[in-house]
């Protein structure tokens, strides 16, 4: 195996995904490369982190306070 020299679709940099690399996601059992240079990746997987605290955990949260405040009536 050789290092690979990719485009990043998010930003258009050119990243090198590394032989090592290539080897553990060969062993993890992925099968495509990636797509993304690690910057994006990291920025791509925050945003998901964020959007899954706003859209469930804020509902949980509003669902308590309105439980809270009915038992305080």
């Amino acid at each position: 195996m050789e290092d690979k020299n990719i485009i990043c679709k998010d930003c258009g940099k050119e990243f090198v995904f590394t032989t090592g690399e290539q080897e553990f996601f060969k062993e993890k059992g992925f099968t495509n490369d990636p797509v993304r240079c690690p910057d994006c990746r990291k920025i791509r997987k925050n945003q998901k982190r964020n959007k899954k605290f706003n859209e469930t955990d804020l509902y949980k949260y509003v669902v308590f306070v309105k439980h809270f405040y009915l038992e305080i009536k």
